[in-house]
């Protein structure tokens, strides 16, 4: 998964309901791209290198997770969504919507479609305005000049005045609770949407060790020899985390995230282990765990089959490439089982199968909204 960077985009109209274009455009971006942190004044500028209407113009600050080529890309799609038309070889025109991608955090990008800082925005007061808006202070990373002072040398001198309208920022909402737990399969996703939920909402992010874990290489391997060494030292080590974690939150996040929680070694216990080797197991979790916090928010994420086996042979973990099917039939069988003795804790069971929200924010934006429903039996 890709950390967050911060981007800025131009945006730009000068045919029909313009301000309806920019807040369309907006929305968009934020449904596709990322959280619209922040937007500059609205300005009007002469139409650039053509005759034509005024332009309205504003930049707004965004935190994407997709690379700058993937943004480009969306973007460009955008414009086609809103109506944009281009012609080769025939200059400026007008168009509904215009977006350019001008800075990428710090990046510097030469290649055969994207340029970034934009080259031509030092020329361009209906960039470098709105820019000043946001960050007079940051420096470009070519000119190692501020924003502040590049409005003042820019060459174009057209006239360029704010109007009243404004456009708001648009970021997601999450119904934060005290303790929120992503549970699913092998290869369903969970670590990845706990990761992204813990950055985008001041999380603390609880994740389970199991690379550190001597026994899971030797346990794919020979399941019936190393299953119940394997589910020990699970247990010992998940309750350590657990108490040391969820006990004692940090005074810096707003909740907890974990992509486990304790019961994970009943229901995995339930599979490998014999009956015998089960009931022992079973005693001495619930000495052990009978003070573990719980989760206020409990999620599974469902895929099928067909769907974890071809995501963990993508992850390309050399120990888990043996794992059956019917293994993860059973694992999924047994959480479902555990869910229905739950009536104390808010359960939501979300099929994914068909979504992808590492590559689609729609998809993301999706889950977001399901987490917070607040499950009726629990009002």
């Amino acid at each position: 998964m890709n950390s967050k960077t911060t981007a800025y985009i131009a945006l730009g109209s000068n045919k029909g309901n313009k301000i309806g274009w920019l807040s369309q455009a907006l929305n968009f971006i934020f449904e596709e791209i990322g959280d619209v942190k922040r937007v500059s004044k609205i300005y009007k500028t002469p139409a650039w290198g053509f005759e034509g209407e005024d332009f309205l113009n504003a930049v707004v600050e965004i935190d994407t997770r997709f690379s700058a080529e993937k943004t480009l890309k969306k973007l460009l799609n955008i414009e086609l969504k809103l109506g944009r038309t281009r012609i080769e070889n025939s200059g400026y025109q007008s168009r509904t919507i215009d977006l350019d991608l001008i800075f990428y955090g710090q990046d510097q990008i030469e290649s055969e479609h994207l340029t970034i800082p934009h080259p031509k925005m030092i020329d361009r007061k209906f960039v470098l305005y709105p820019l000043a808006d946001l960050i007079p202070n940051f420096v470009h990373p070519i000119l190692n000049s501020k924003i502040s002072d590049l409005v003042k040398t820019t060459s174009d001198h057209s006239e360029i005045n704010p109007i009243t309208e404004t456009l708001a920022p648009k970021t997601a909402s999450f119904r934060q609770v005290n303790y929120l737990t992503i549970e699913g399969n092998i290869g369903s996703g969970k670590t990845s949407l706990a990761e992204m939920i813990a950055e985008d909402f001041n999380g603390k992010l609880i994740l389970e060790r199991f690379k550190d874990n001597p026994f899971l290489p030797k346990f794919y391997e020979d399941q019936n020899r190393y299953a119940f060494s394997l589910e020990m030292s699970f247990l010992a080590d998940r309750h350590q985390q657990l108490m040391d974690d969820i006990s004692q939150l940090d005074l810096f996040s707003d909740f907890a995230i974990s992509d486990y929680n304790p019961n994970k070694s009943l229901i995995f216990s339930k599979v490998t282990l014999q009956e015998d080797e089960y009931q022992l197991y079973k005693k001495i979790f619930n000495i052990m765990y009978s003070d573990v916090p719980k989760p206020d928010v409990y999620v599974y994420l469902y895929q099928n089959t067909e769907r974890l086996l071809e995501n963990i042979k993508n992850r390309g973990r050399d120990y888990e490439q043996n794992i059956s099917p019917d293994y993860l039939k059973k694992i999924n069988e047994g959480y479902l089982n555990f869910f229905k003795s739950q009536n104390k804790i808010d359960v939501k069971i979300i099929d994914i199968s068909d979504l992808d929200f590492v590559n689609n924010r729609e998809d993301y934006l999706f889950l977001l909204n399901r987490i917070s429903e607040i499950n009726a039996k629990l009002k």
